[in-house]
């Protein structure tokens, strides 16, 4: 099955290191960062794993629940964090889920034959409250996720979800912003935008982030 943004992901029951969990019960009326690893005991997925529950604020702030998943069994999943505690000194404060049938992995087609016919690729899936699929990033086994760039996506996705707006090229919260290119009627742009906007072009049009 291959997932395309604008989807409803499916839903699932499996065990993790939480218990059950059956996945839609779970997410509620959160965002949700779902984020896969090869298999347990892997150096970047244990950096990756240490990394999220440090920024737990961030994405509690945000309406964020943070679920990992591996391919390996609960029991393993246990003794993983027991290093990922040690090594990376925090708690691990979400649940990793366990896969050992593949299940979910085959459902978010986690698994690239030509990459590991066995195992997941790391896969960062984005999935709003109505449980669509809003982005998907994949990388290489060699390359540590870069947790900053998911929260700033989030916060893109949660502004331009609430005003007409964009968001350029490396923004971050706080910079401005461009206005959607279907909005025209001056009248319109005028109450929407009472902060006022720079026309660089008659498409690209920028203005300060509307909620700030």
């Amino acid at each position: 099955m291959s997932l395309r943004l604008g989807d409803t992901v499916p839903n699932f029951k499996q065990n993790s290191t939480h218990g059950e969990i059956d996945f839609f019960e779970w997410a509620g009326d959160s965002w949700v960062v779902l984020f896969s690893h090869p298999a347990d005991f892997t150096p970047v997925c244990t950096t990756e794993l240490g990394m999220v529950a440090k920024l737990k604020p961030e994405f509690d702030k945000r309406n964020v629940k943070t679920i990992a998943l591996s391919v390996d069994d609960v029991e393993s999943h246990k003794g993983w964090t027991q290093d990922i505690e040690e090594t990376q000194s925090t708690t691990l404060n979400y649940p990793i889920l366990a896969d050992p049938d593949r299940k979910v992995s085959d459902l978010y087609d986690m698994i690239h034959p030509n990459a590991n016919n066995t195992l997941t690729v790391r896969s960062v899936f984005i999935i709003d409250p109505q449980k669509k699929l809003r982005l998907v990033l994949t990388y290489p086994a060699s390359t540590g996720r870069n947790f900053d760039e998911i929260l700033r996506v989030i916060d893109s996705l949660q502004l331009t979800d609430n005003y007409s707006v964009a968001t350029p090229a490396n923004w971050t919260d706080g910079g401005d912003c461009v206005i959607v290119p279907s909005l025209k009627d001056p009248e319109v742009l005028k109450e929407k935008f009472p902060k006022g906007y720079t026309e660089v072009k008659p498409y690209l049009r920028m203005t300060p982030q509307p909620d700030k």
